[in-house]
């Protein structure tokens, strides 16, 4: 699916004039800020809602041109030298034998799939490293977890609060390495529409790989490597099956 083809209507106000970007040392915080964290304190750090909400809608449009960018350079063809009798053929042709060797040697186009897991790769591995980070910077006054389960409640309470301001709706395991969370609401989903028949389900699906790297990579940063997969029956509800890897000694 490419971007041109999308016609999600995201229906977000931005109000960019209002938006604070982290500093180092930031306090994150969504809550509203008491004193002395204030607008005008010079030394405030704040991480606006809207500025994160702008980010989660550009990135996958934003995936897709750079992919499409990539593949367009890299597919262009290696210029070679030129003799002389072969530049009084080319002029002798015309411009017919011109168009002819462009098109053999013109761009070569991904198909549709080879697309979409190019796109999936970077931004999944783009949600993994701030899902490394997240955890990184916030866990360091919690005591170290010795239970899985615990990883996964800390998942679904404290880091989705965080970035989604809510906790994760539902949480189902079978006590063997699966687990299955279910956001009935999930904050990105909130303010995308499209018309009719429009396949609002498949179009949206991409805006899931973003946060698949997320939970992947927080998982990853406190000791569980996991297979993360997302999908959505009904917007703007979400669900994410969580699958441990145990590796062999």
């Amino acid at each position: 699916m490419s971007q041109h083809n999308t016609s999600l209507h995201l229906t977000s106000q931005f109000r960019l004039s209002q938006l604070r970007l982290p500093l180092p040392n930031l306090k994150m915080s969504f809550d509203s800020p008491i004193p002395p964290y204030n607008a005008s304190d010079p030394s405030a750090s704040f991480l606006s809602a809207s500025c994160l909400d702008l980010m989660m809608i550009e990135l996958v449009p934003m995936a897709y041109r750079i992919v499409h960018d990539t593949t367009s350079h890299a597919s262009l063809p290696t210029p070679t030298p030129v003799t002389g009798s072969e530049k009084s053929r080319s002029r002798a042709a015309g411009p017919v034998a011109v168009a002819v060797a462009g098109e053999v040697a013109g761009e070569k186009k991904m198909d549709e799939e080879e697309e979409r897991e190019a796109v999936f790769y970077r931004l999944e591995m783009l949600g993994y490293r701030v899902g490394q980070g997240l955890v990184e910077r916030f866990s360091l006054v919690r005591p170290r977890f010795t239970d899985t389960l615990d990883i996964i409640k800390f998942l679904c309470k404290d880091l989705w609060m965080l970035v989604f301001r809510k906790q994760i709706d539902n949480l189902k395991t079978n006590h063997r390495g699966v687990y299955v969370l279910t956001d009935n609401s999930f904050r990105p989903f909130a303010k995308m529409s499209t018309e009719p028949g429009g396949n609002a389900v498949g179009r949206a699906q991409p805006f899931l790989w973003f946060p698949c790297g997320i939970i992947r990579g927080a998982l990853a940063s406190m000791g569980i490597n996991a297979t993360v997969q997302a999908e959505t029956a009904e917007l703007p509800g979400a669900t994410f099956q969580i699958k441990s890897i145990t590796t062999k000694p």
